[in-house]
């Protein structure tokens, strides 16, 4: 079963949004505009103050060296701090570090368990990372693709792009579920129109070989094209494959459809 998931393994970006306006709101206002210094020094004596929020962003920071060199160690220990006050953007990356043994041992077993503490708190990349874990079958938790679809389903229905691929890819495969290619085609689309390239690709798929939906190569070529666009190699390959058995009609019609294409919000 394909498993190039890339969101299972790359931190979170994103940094938490302030609370109450005041010093934290500026270091913030001071991250977005790239001006790091300021915002690790407002960040840091919050930071040790306890905040959680503030340590949560520190621990970005240093994770992806902005206005610092890249410093797992430090990194994981601000994680860890926000994470044992219950801030489950921490708790699914120290999850993370754990996972990749980046600044802490590697221990598949410490990386369920901060996922599951993020994950019951309705994380959503959290119960990705979960259903991950699940479906790869690690030290901790022999797989299980039941378990992997449940935490799958759960970050789908939250609109996590990644979840939604991976929960039709276990519909499609019969994973954890009988097989059921209307359901894969519906997840697949659901990622495809935010714009996920793996979710375009593989509903292309489907529709060259008539899987859930009616045979399409049109709408083959259109959803590999916009996956292609991304930088997908595989849907590169796929949209050639397709094009050689269309008409120079088709192809048009394809490409003007791709032209035309918006994400949903």
């Amino acid at each position: 079963m394909f498993q190039a998931i890339v969101a299972a393994v790359i931190l979170l970006l994103n940094f938490v949004a302030p609370v109450a306006a005041g010093p934290f709101e500026d270091a913030l206002a001071a991250q977005n505009r790239r001006d790091y210094a300021t915002a690790l020094r407002l960040y840091r004596p919050l930071a040790e103050q306890g905040n959680a929020a503030a340590q949560t962003n520190l621990g970005l920071m240093y994770n992806n060296g902005l206005g610092v060199p890249k410093d797992f160690a430090e990194a994981a220990k601000w994680y860890r701090k926000a994470a044992d006050q219950g801030r489950p953007i921490a708790q699914n990356n120290l999850g993370n570090m754990y996972r990749m043994g980046h600044g802490v041992p590697q221990s598949d077993a410490e990386a369920m368990r901060w996922y599951r503490k993020s994950a019951d708190q309705g994380n959503a990349n959290a119960q990705f990372n979960l259903g991950f874990m699940y479906e790869r079958g690690s030290i901790a938790a022999l797989a299980d693709d039941a378990q992997a679809m449940a935490w799958y389903r759960k970050a789908a229905d939250q609109g996590h792009a990644s979840g939604q691929v991976n929960l039709g890819i276990m519909y499609a495969s019969g994973q954890g579920a009988p097989k059921n290619d209307a359901e894969a085609v519906k997840w697949y689309r659901l990622a495809a129109d935010k714009g996920d390239a793996r979710g375009q690709n593989l509903l292309g798929d489907m529709y060259r070989n008539g899987q859930g939906v009616p045979k399409d190569t049109v709408h083959a070529h259109m959803w590999f094209s916009l996956s292609a666009a991304q930088g997908n190699q595989g849907a590169v390959k796929n949209r050639d494959l397709v094009a050689g058995g269309m008409t120079p009609a088709q192809i048009a019609e394809a490409q003007k459809l791709a032209s035309e294409w918006k994400p949903t919000k």
